[in-house]
């Protein structure tokens, strides 16, 4: 039965990888490029490029990342590089070859749906359990040598992003970034759990069946053992 039921699953996350780079893709050249805004991670750096230098952003894309496809591929496997490497490249293709309009010259309908569509397409393509961003391997890597938590060493990543292009390309155009960056945050959030919000517990206690007859039957709250 497995061979039968991992076919739907691979063609769907499929088109999730498809559609996600697809929508990457439309947040970036329609929203985030001609309004001269950024995001977080190798995106926000691949702007960042882009608007210093003038140069395609797929390139910076692809290049940036290249160095966590080899981190991916030592670190997590095989298998989790090949699919991200699929994804990056696809992702690129999207950007070079389609023609995506310039939706919106307003600078407030640019962060907050630029952040919602980018986020919409990173969010898809990790249901599909690929990534097109490498700093979420990066920050696997530096987990493992400090006490720093996933969120806290990608924030910091992005505050030196950040503060950069507050150099570089002004107060204003920075803030309106991270509007943009928490809006594609909080959408990814969004699509990856879902509507409820939960918090989870882990209890380790030799006393556990009286801890879980007491949550089961007193408290009514679910649990895994």
């Amino acid at each position: 039965m497995k061979p039968a039921s991992s076919f739907p699953r691979a063609f769907k996350d499929v088109i999730y990888t498809v559609l996600g780079a697809l929508i990457c893709g439309f947040a970036l050249k329609s929203f985030l490029i001609p309004n001269n805004f950024l995001n977080g991670g190798i995106a926000g750096i691949s702007l960042l490029f882009h608007e210093l230098y003038h140069i395609d952003i797929a390139w910076p894309i692809i290049l940036l990342n290249a160095p966590f496809l080899i981190a991916g591929g030592m670190h997590v496997n095989r298998k989790f590089a090949f699919e991200m490497l699929a994804s990056i490249l696809l992702f690129s293709l999207w950007l070079v070859l389609l023609l995506y309009p310039i939706v919106t010259s307003d600078k407030l309908l640019a962060f907050i749906f630029g952040g919602f569509f980018l986020g919409q397409g990173v969010g898809l393509v990790m249901r599909a359990g690929c990534v097109v961003d490498g700093i979420e391997v990066l920050a696997l890597y530096t987990l493992k040598r400090s006490s720093f938590t996933i969120s806290e060493i990608i924030l910091g990543l992005n505050v030196i992003l950040f503060l950069i292009a507050t150099f570089k390309l002004g107060l204003e155009t920075t803030l309106y970034s991270v509007l943009t960056y928490f809006t594609a945050s909080h959408t990814i959030s969004f699509l990856i759990e879902g509507l409820e919000e939960y918090t989870g517990v882990r209890i380790i206690s030799g006393k556990s069946d009286e801890i879980k007859l007491g949550l089961v039957t007193d408290l009514g709250r679910g649990i895994t053992v």
